[in-house]
């Protein structure tokens, strides 16, 4: 009885999706991304209520026209806002990339999974201590597009080891950050869309173009 012969485009598209697991980490959920600009907007909230309640009329703008011992005497609270935007969003998105990473049968801490994390911790870490140096200088107006611009370059950084999306977001969080460079007084604003609109906007993107 002849074997059937086999076809060619099955053929390929499995070789590719060998390599592209083999030079990719492809486990990355978007629903990782939603959770994580959910949790951007909770705390983006939360210190808008605080600043608030700290410069009533003023809030985020009374921040920026702030004293030298206003701003020492704030940064703690800000230090542990953005520690605990990070630790619950990092939490988050683990969840649901361990369970995707699961379901594809690819290890999460794997050879692939540590180049994809050290190219994101460069320059977060890098970006994080100069923002700190920015606002203990007195340039409490650029923290936010630093912030932004830094892990966008982050994005970009690591978006060769993952998928296409990630390069995106990057250059649209670039984008927001040069944006709101230009525009100081809006920095808490221009923060819920990077961070918090932007990772859920791509994060759905993902979601329905990979997991549904």
């Amino acid at each position: 009885m002849a074997q059937p012969t086999p076809d060619p485009l099955a053929q390929l598209t499995e070789i590719r999706a060998i390599m592209e697991r083999s030079s990719r980490f492809i486990s990355l959920s978007g629903l990782a991304g939603v959770g994580a600009g959910l949790v951007a907007l909770a705390g983006a909230g939360f210190g808008h209520w605080y600043l608030n309640r700290l410069y009533p009329y003023a809030g985020y703008l009374g921040l920026l026209e702030s004293s030298a011992a206003e701003r020492r005497a704030v940064l703690p609270f800000l230090l542990l806002l953005a520690a605990g935007i990070v630790v619950v969003a990092l939490l988050v998105a683990t969840f649901f990339t361990v369970r995707r990473a699961r379901r594809n049968g690819q290890p999460l801490w794997s050879a692939l999974g540590r180049r994809l994390a050290v190219s994101l911790a460069i320059p977060l870490v890098s970006g994080g201590l100069f923002c700190i140096a920015l606002y203990l200088d007195g340039a409490v107006a650029l923290v936010v597009p630093g912030m932004l611009l830094f892990y966008g370059l982050a994005l970009l950084n690591a978006s060769k080891y993952t998928l296409d999306e990630i390069r995106w977001l990057g250059l649209t969080v670039i984008g927001l950050g040069l944006v709101a460079m230009l525009i100081p007084g809006l920095g808490l604003l221009f923060f819920a869309l990077g961070f918090g609109l932007g990772h859920i906007g791509y994060g759905l993107l993902m979601y329905n173009r990979y997991e549904r």
